[in-house]
């Protein structure tokens, strides 16, 4: 394997790490509004990180379905342990199921601009912040502020 410097796919991979980082910022402003901030910086990493994995396996592997699928399965997996560690529990009370969500989506919306889905990455961060802005503004959890999961 060649270790050469590419100045055209350096500029092409880090207009689409910063493409992931914008997609999820956004997101993470919006968690990390919350009496116990989680996402401000790490959703926006989390996307970067993603989308680092899924072009690291489209330039080493290009066109090949099963490694990109061994890369995502460690993306999703590792990313699930994240938000996994975002979710507690207190006594009845299930806390931060929405960050732990949100956080699974920034890492789908890192790998999908990494494997060029750009149009699938810019729905996921629509969606996923226009659930927690407007759903919370229309409070149909029953009363429960979601902005502290």
């Amino acid at each position: 394997m060649e270790l050469g410097f590419d100045l055209e796919r350096l500029i092409q991979d880090l207009t689409k790490i910063l493409i992931a980082f914008a997609l999820a910022l956004p997101i993470g402003w919006e968690r990390g509004r919350g009496r116990y901030s989680v996402g401000f910086r790490t959703l926006p990493v989390v996307a970067v990180a993603a989308c680092g994995f899924a072009l690291v396996v489209n330039t080493d592997f290009p066109g090949s379905a099963e490694a990109q699928a061994r890369v995502l399965q460690g993306v999703v997996t590792g990313i699930g342990f994240i938000g996994g560690g975002a979710i507690v529990k207190l006594r009845h009370n299930v806390k931060g199921l929405v960050t732990a969500a949100s956080i699974w989506n920034a890492g789908a919306i890192g790998a999908a601009v990494g494997l060029g889905n750009l149009n699938v990455a810019v729905v996921l961060s629509v969606i996923n912040l226009s659930s927690l802005v407007v759903l919370a503004y229309l409070n149909v959890d029953g009363g429960k502020d979601e902005s502290s999961q």
